[in-house]
């Protein structure tokens, strides 16, 4: 491309000479400075406009910033409705909850009472409109309020049934010899060894000797002795004034003030002390009275069988 300028006052011409490369960054810099000019003028007459409140600019601005707060309200109403969706579906999983609770309150010794709220919703539908922003806040505050009640008394059942289970533990359920069949039973009968009536006082389970005895349930070691009558003996205090004894031991694993739990190892049979063959003598003693042993190993049945090893004493 040739451009020839021609200045008038001195009469002279200049030619220029533009090859494809000159002409295309000719044309780019030219472009490039409109857009320039233009983004300039667009923001410098918008800004002005605007500030100043002429009519045309005034009514572009009005538009554009309507839309865009349209634009915005309509997110945030999606998004607030899907939010109270969600707290629909947390409320109801709160009553199922709630149902649950009661449940387990009664086992836990817990009133219902105690657990009651206003959760619990429902009816035909008639009309509705979307939350706004305040409703949605107070209701997952009153959520969060609930969840912490609902933690709290969940804390409180868990308490509850917890000493149950360590109640249940410290009472004399488990049978003394595993699989070992019942002998003696509680009660009068004819002493095997001078052939006179005597009250029987405990269960015997005969057995082979060295066979393992288990504690019948948690407790403490209060008697670890040689007993004329009961051979080789262990008490273990349960608490609540109920003692458990074993008699007759070939050897004793536990020793006086050890803490043993329910199903523990503790002796092994044998036929010590006034026996005419080898068994276990298994006693219940509550507040120092001869109880039927038999009456606690029933209600035992259908509990775990829990198992552990006592160390020989020193």
């Amino acid at each position: 491309m040739h451009l020839i300028i021609t200045d008038a006052w001195l009469a002279k011409s200049r030619a220029i000479y533009l090859s494809g490369t000159r002409l295309v960054v000719a044309g780019f810099v030219a472009a490039l400075a409109l857009m320039v000019v233009a983004a300039g003028l667009y923001h410098w007459v918008f800004l002005k406009g605007a500030r100043e409140g002429w009519p045309v600019v005034g009514a572009l601005v009005k538009l554009v910033v309507k839309d865009e707060f349209e634009q915005r309200d309509r997110f945030m109403r999606e998004n607030l409705d899907v939010m109270a969706k969600r707290l629909g579906e947390m409320q109801a999983k709160m009553v199922q909850l709630e149902a649950l609770g009661e449940r387990v309150a009664g086992l836990a010794g817990v009133s219902p009472k105690e657990i009651k709220s206003s959760m619990g919703s429902g009816g035909a539908l008639v009309g509705s409109r979307s939350l706004t922003m305040e409703e949605l806040q107070g209701t997952l505050a009153d959520l969060d309020k609930i969840t912490d009640q609902r933690v709290d008394l969940m804390t409180l059942m868990e308490s509850r049934l917890f000493d149950l289970k360590i109640k249940k533990l410290m009472v004399p359920t488990q049978q003394p010899v595993v699989g070992g069949a019942l002998g003696s039973s509680f009660g009068w009968r004819i002493d095997p060894v001078n052939g006179q009536s005597a009250l029987h006082t405990g269960l015997d389970f005969p057995a082979a000797q060295g066979t393992p005895i288990v504690a019948a349930a948690g407790g403490v070691v209060v008697t670890q002795e040689y007993h004329p009558a009961y051979g080789n003996m262990l008490e273990i205090d349960h608490g609540n004034d109920l003692i458990t004894r074993y008699a007759h031991a070939s050897k004793v694993l536990a020793k006086k003030g050890d803490l043993i739990k329910r199903g523990q190892k503790i002796a092994e049979v044998g036929s010590t002390g006034r026996s005419t063959g080898s068994h276990l003598h298994f006693e219940v003693l509550v507040q120092g009275v001869f109880q039927d042993p038999q009456k606690f190993l029933m209600a035992g049945q259908n509990l775990p069988v829990t198992t552990g090893q006592a160390q020989p004493p020193k």
